[in-house]
Parts: structure tokens; C-alpha cells; sequence
């Protein structure tokens, strides 16, 4: 006879909310994996066709220049009239004279140089078929020092946005990593209740703020403040950038490194005041090292924030790509490149693979970041709570 305790009843609203949840929970699994699929496939195009575009185009070769007819949007509107070149017709404001020596980029005559194609020509001859796009490597347009991705011939140097987006990151690290480790410290062991309860919540709520608005304010009040102490000739720089971006970084490393050294067991604060310790030597020298793999991985998720971050960078960097280490000059990141760029480009081209490229490496380094604080940095933080 079964025990009428033990019997299991079901109850569908329970049965419902877990199996509403366990769709929820997988769907989002997949929607996310489907998103890294596409990325990396999106990514994977530009070397699929790295070996034909080094190859120079034999349709471009053997038809006859006059049959060659740039591809142009809207179907609809009137064909453009040619200048004669006979009679020397400047033609109108506007008008577009093609004669093209590469197919994907039309000449545009401009009337007030008064140059007509065949002077255009005569110039571009003089210069050597060898700076050809097509015959440009990609590992060699990758690593150049130079990103000039619209152009006759593209440049997609990512050397300028790596050091930008070094830069960048090392100066928000350098100015948000210290404050929010302090600020956690004074919260944890220095700060009255009333005021734990107030300033914690505050700082955590900083998480929230939009980028954009971080953004306006380095461009607006920031830019001119450090243009008004340094003198630089550069209003917009990575200085600036890297203080707009630790305003993103403090919250994190605030909220994590105060999590850490609320974990640290008070046994070890009340050991050190009882050997005659001060508050401060006790929170510095007992406490802090005790919690240190949980504000290092505060630090690596700080970084990882930073590294990402794409409208700070965008509005407060001056968002040029120099390849520079000055820190008084402007920059350009590599997700400020990818959110300035991704809305103009052409599907399908060289220039879409690259930027998704760069999506590529973004995902890469945050995802080394993540997985050393997950994999690693907490382990050692729980074994050495749990004395091991």
C-alpha cells in the first residue's frame, strides 16, 4: 500500500511555470548561439573570397572599356549626359561623366577644376597598375597602418584601431579600477549603515545610465575642461575618451569588489583588530588580499566594458584612426569603427567582412575575459574562502 504522504500530487500551474520556463531559458540559448553562428559565418566570407579578390578580374580585361557601365542605384532615374570633349562643355553642376578605369568606382567630374576624364586619365596612367585593389593581400590591407575603407583602394588597417582601442581602455582602467576599488573598500568597512544603504544603490544605479548620455557629457563639459588645463590642440582625445569610459568601468568594479569583500569571512577583520591593528591596516592588508580574486576578476569585467563600449567611444575620442600612443591625440576603438560604419556599408562587400571581422575579435577578447573570471579567478576566490 503506497504512502499517501509520498504521493506526488500534480499541480498544473507549477507544471505550466516550469515548462514555460525551460522553453524561455532554451530559446534564448539558441537565439544567442544562432547570433555568434551568424556573426562568425558573416566573418568567415571575407577569406573565402580573400583568394579571388587577389586575382585580377578577367571579365575587366577582355571587355572593351566602352561596354563597361558602373553599377549605380535607382533604376528610375535619367541617365546621365556626357560632356563632349570636343567642344570643351564643362556640362552642368552635378552631372556625372563615367568613363571609369575600375568598374565599382565612378569618376565624378567636378566643373570648377575643369578637368574632363581623358586629363583624369592621363594622370592616373602615369601611375603603376600595382596599387590596384585587387591585388592588395588581406593579411597585408589587414595589418597596414592605414584605415581608409571608402577609396579607389580600400585600406583596412586594423593596427590604428587596436592601439586606439589600447589606449583607450588601459586610461579608463587606470582611472575607474582604483576608484571603484577604494569606493568599495570605504563601503564595506568604513561607511556607516545609513550611508552603505545610500551610496551602494547610487553607484550600482550609474550602471544603468545610457552611454549616451556619458558620451554628451565628455563631449560637451569633459572635452573642454581637459582642453582648458592641458592647452591641447585636440579637444577630442583618448584622454578624454578614457575618462568618459572609466564612468562606465566604476560601477562595475565597484559592485563586484564590494560583493568580494563583503564574502571575506569576519572572523579574519575581527583577528586583525584584536592583534592591535588599525581599520585601515586591516581592510588594506587583511581583507583586500583576502578578497583579491574577486576584485581582480572586477578589474578583467571592467575591462572587458570598457573594450566594448561604443558610444563614449564614438562621441568623446575624437573617433580618428591614428596610429599613435599619444594619449593627447584622438582615436577610434574598434567597436566605435564597427557601430559608425555598419549602417553605410554594402552587404556582401570587403569592407562588410571586415567590420564583422572586428566583431569577431571583440567577441574573442571579451569572451577570454569572461571565461579566466568564471574559470578561473572565482575558483581560487571560493577555495580560499573555504581554506584549501
Amino acid at each position: 500500500m503506497s504512502n499517501p504522504f509520498r504521493r506526488e500530487r500534480t499541480r498544473p500551474g507549477e507544471w505550466v511555470a516550469e515548462t514555460s520556463i525551460r522553453l524561455v531559458a532554451s530559446a534564448s540559448i539558441i537565439v544567442i548561439f544562432l547570433i555568434f553562428v551568424f556573426v562568425f559565418r558573416e566573418a568567415s566570407s571575407l577569406f573565402q573570397t580573400a583568394d579571388v579578390a587577389t586575382v585580377p578580374s578577367q571579365t575587366s580585361a577582355s571587355t572593351p572599356e566602352s561596354e563597361m557601365v558602373p553599377e549605380s542605384y535607382g533604376a528610375d532615374s535619367e541617365e546621365p549626359v556626357l560632356a563632349s570633349v570636343e567642344t570643351g562643355e564643362p556640362g552642368a553642376p552635378g552631372q556625372f561623366i563615367y568613363k571609369p578605369k575600375n568598374s565599382s568606382y565612378p569618376e565624378i567630374y567636378n566643373p570648377d577644376t575643369g578637368l574632363l576624364p581623358a586629363d583624369i586619365d592621363a594622370v592616373l596612367n602615369t601611375t603603376e597598375v600595382e596599387d590596384s585593389p585587387e591585388q592588395i593581400e588581406l593579411a597585408q590591407n589587414l595589418t597596414s597602418n592605414v584605415w581608409q575603407p571608402v577609396g579607389e583602394v580600400p585600406k583596412f588597417g586594423i593596427i590604428p584601431l587596436l592601439i586606439g582601442t589600447a589606449k583607450t581602455t588601459l586610461i579608463a582602467i587606470l582611472i575607474g579600477a582604483p576608484l571603484g576599488i577604494l569606493a568599495a573598500l570605504y563601503v564595506a568597512f568604513f561607511a556607516k549603515r545609513w550611508v552603505r544603504e545610500f551610496v551602494k544603490p547610487g553607484i550600482e544605479l550609474l550602471a544603468g545610465f545610457p552611454s549616451v548620455v556619458i558620451g554628451f557629457f565628455c563631449l560637451v563639459t569633459v572635452a573642454t575642461l581637459i582642453q582648458d588645463i592641458t592647452g591641447l590642440p585636440y579637444r577630442l582625445n583618448a584622454i578624454v575618451g578614457g575618462i568618459g569610459l572609466s564612468l562606465a568601468v566604476i560601477p562595475i568594479v565597484f559592485s563586484i569588489a564590494e560583493d568580494a569583500l563583503s564574502s571575506v569571512p569576519k572572523t579574519l577583520h575581527e583577528a586583525s583588530l584584536a592583534l592591535g591593528s588599525t581599520e585601515w591596516q586591516t581592510a588594506y592588508r587583511v581583507m583586500l588580499p583576502a578578497a583579491a580574486p574577486g576584485v581582480f576578476a572586477a578589474v578583467l569585467l571592467g575591462i572587458g566594458r570598457a573594450f566594448g563600449e561604443t558610444m563614449i567611444a564614438i562621441m568623446a575620442t575624437g573617433n580618428a584612426p591614428l596610429s599613435s600612443w599619444s594619449s593627447f591625440e584622438p582615436a577610434r576603438t574598434v567597436a566605435a569603427t564597427i557601430g559608425s560604419e555598419m549602417g553605410e556599408v554594402v552587404w556582401g562587400s570587403q569592407h562588410y567582412g571586415v567590420l564583422f571581422f572586428l566583431g569577431v575579435l571583440l567577441f574573442v577578447v571579451s569572451f577570454g575575459l569572461n571565461a579566466i573570471t568564471e574559470l578561473y579567478v572565482k575558483k581560487r576566490l571560493i577555495k580560499r574562502f573555504q581554506g584549501q
